[in-house]
């Protein structure tokens, strides 16, 4: 009898083991091994002299570049306005560029090059700063790099847009963008952005909105104040690699627009920042612009001068974050005019968030 009741609480404990395992399994589904470390060395000076540039790279000793961003120093006085972003790029080695060929042209990219140029002014405290975004996960285990480009601007003030799409079955984790050649004085890239490859954002040339998912593209814009036929502009998209299941994972986009800045040599910084259960900060993107980027295809902003110096991982309060970080969960914009004023500027800024459903 009693091996008999101690067979009985036996089976009963083990159903009751069972039950629990059930219970808790749907929960796995909902974890997130995703994370990411930043990595920086800090600011390399310069441009020293008027329509030159300087490029600089960060490397992901551990993981995958997802993203990367750029922020630039421009100091004080009349030559705040000659500093502007050339490039925030993935790089295979830290120098080489992704300029030829269109489509994949990396993988398992470790690397983020910045690129500022001078443009007509310099300043002693010019200087540009790389960061690279270094994913690890436990389904993202190699990652693919796509370009795309286009021969444009050629006509002064007038926007040269090129979209990167990533390959079917895969998911867009961040991206960058690149004009050249980098010597003409006041070519620039003033966005990078997430967009869909669909007619709802006419084919990359609207930007994806707060709260959409699983954008599949990534668009870039060069801007010039004079025409120059030689102008080339490239997009990257950072996707997953190949032959890895994604279905379970969510990449959430978090938007912001500000309107400015407007006044002639000014700059301002717009942040925006992942939600409770939208996953961690992989990657993001930053753009001055005509405004209403989401619902209106792009439109540059109101003068020549305008440009970027900046699209970097930060704080909530739009400060850069330092080296090492893994807690980042803010993406921030640094727009600023050139010497003319403007009442038409908006700066924009996105943040993509993700969860890898492991």
């Amino acid at each position: 009898m009693a091996q008999t009741s101690l067979r009985r609480f036996a089976a009963g404990k083990a159903l009751v083991i069972g039950a629990l395992l059930v219970l808790a399994a749907p929960g796995a589904a909902y974890a997130n091994t995703v994370s990411v470390t930043v990595r920086t060395p800090g600011a390399t000076p310069g441009p020293t002299t008027i329509d030159s540039s300087i490029s600089t790279s960060a490397h992901c000793t551990n993981g995958l570049i997802s993203g990367g961003g750029i922020d630039q120093a421009i100091g004080t006085g009349t030559g705040v306005n000659g500093n502007h972003v050339l490039g925030t790029e993935p790089s295979s080695d830290g120098a080489t560029e992704y300029t030829g060929s269109t489509g994949v042209v990396g993988t398992d990219v470790t690397y983020w090059t910045a690129k500022g140029g001078s443009g007509g002014q310099v300043n002693s405290s010019f200087s540009t700063t790389p960061d690279a975004v270094c994913l690890t996960s436990n389904l993202i285990s190699h990652t693919q790099v796509v370009m795309n480009k286009v021969n444009a601007p050629t006509t002064a003030t007038t926007t040269g847009l090129v979209t990167a799409t990533c390959p079917a079955n895969t998911a867009l984790l961040g991206g960058g963008a690149l004009v050249a050649p980098g010597n003409t004085g006041n070519f620039k890239a003033i966005a990078s952005f997430p967009t869909f490859n669909n007619s709802a954002h006419d084919f990359g040339k609207k930007a994806a909105a707060n709260g959409e998912t699983n954008p599949d593209s990534w668009s870039a814009v060069g801007w010039d104040n004079s025409a120059n036929a030689g102008n080339e502009t490239y997009a990257y998209a950072v996707c997953s690699g190949s032959g890895i299941n994604v279905s379970g994972v969510t990449v959430n986009v978090r938007y912001s627009e500000a309107n400015g800045p407007n006044t002639g040599s000014t700059g301002q910084n717009t942040t925006v920042g992942c939600g409770v259960g939208d996953g961690n900060l992989v990657s993001g993107g930053a753009a001055i612009s005509g405004g209403n980027v989401t619902t209106t295809d792009f439109t540059g902003p109101g003068s020549a001068g305008d440009h970027l110096n900046g699209s970097f991982p930060s704080d909530s309060s739009g400060n850069p974050v330092s080296d090492g970080t893994t807690t980042a969960a803010s993406w921030t914009a640094f727009a600023h005019t050139g010497g003319m004023t403007s009442t038409t500027n908006h700066s924009d800024v996105w943040a993509l968030c993700a969860n890898d459903g492991v």
